[in-house]
């Protein structure tokens, strides 16, 4: 089932989105086991996320072939076990998390690449920068020298209104064009999961992260936790 899934989610996205820009699918793989992770890599994924450091740490070594990404909320004491281990840390949300994310990549030797995430709903059950903060907080962050933005992740609130979805993708994608204009190294918008993403690659994101769509349904954990679906 796993393999199916993934390569229909490929194909379905092949084409890219409507800026003509490839789209990367992330599979979020919260509370999956290696072996159903190393299915889907076998099936063409070539990128993992992980919501959760100690998930993230204990399934490192036990399978090969993807880029690795950090895609939950990341505590600051937890820091210091994704240095040199991630491909992209997609939860870049707040400042007292790139000094501690600066401070121990410096000591490495070890330049972290992130996203910068946006609230792009203003929901209080989520982090992330405002965006009416996000161009302030790039050209802040642009000083820390051993961070390197790679663009911008937004998880769109749970809403039925279509319209609504719509105009916040269409808000990020601007956001995005406008910070890539002042930063080339910018190159992805992160947005979309289960539920949502076909919406969202609509509307110009060029990296999804799905689990469900992949796994099927997830199972149950103690602590509930944010990134992808």
């Amino acid at each position: 089932m796993i393999a199916e899934n993934v390569k229909k989610a490929l194909q379905e996205i092949a084409g890219g989105n409507p800026f003509g820009e490839k789209i990367t699918l992330v599979a979020a793989t919260k509370t999956r086991t290696p072996e159903e992770i190393g299915e889907a890599v076998a099936a063409g994924i070539t990128d993992v996320g992980e919501n959760k450091v100690q998930e993230f740490t204990a399934k490192f070594d036990k399978f090969e072939g993807a880029n690795r990404h950090f895609i939950g909320h990341l505590q600051t004491n937890k820091v210091k076990y994704l240095i040199k281990k991630t491909y992209l840390i997609q939860s870049l949300d707040r400042f007292e998390l790139a000094d501690e994310l600066q401070k121990r990549a410096e000591k490495a030797d070890w330049t972290a690449d992130c996203l910068l995430e946006v609230n792009i709903g203003s929901e209080l059950s989520k982090s992330g920068f405002s965006p009416e903060e996000a161009e302030a907080a790039c050209k802040k962050l642009a000083a820390y020298p051993n961070i390197r933005l790679k663009g911008l992740m937004a998880m769109l609130p749970l809403s039925d209104d279509t319209a609504l979805l719509n105009t916040l993708c269409r808000k990020m994608r601007a956001l995005f064009e406008k910070l890539r204009d002042k930063d080339g190294r910018f190159a992805v918008l992160s947005m979309g999961m289960s539920g949502d993403w076909r919406l969202c690659v609509e509307n110009g994101s060029n990296m999804i992260r799905l689990g469900t769509s992949l796994f099927g349904p997830r199972r149950l954990l103690s602590e509930n936790s944010e990134g992808g679906n």
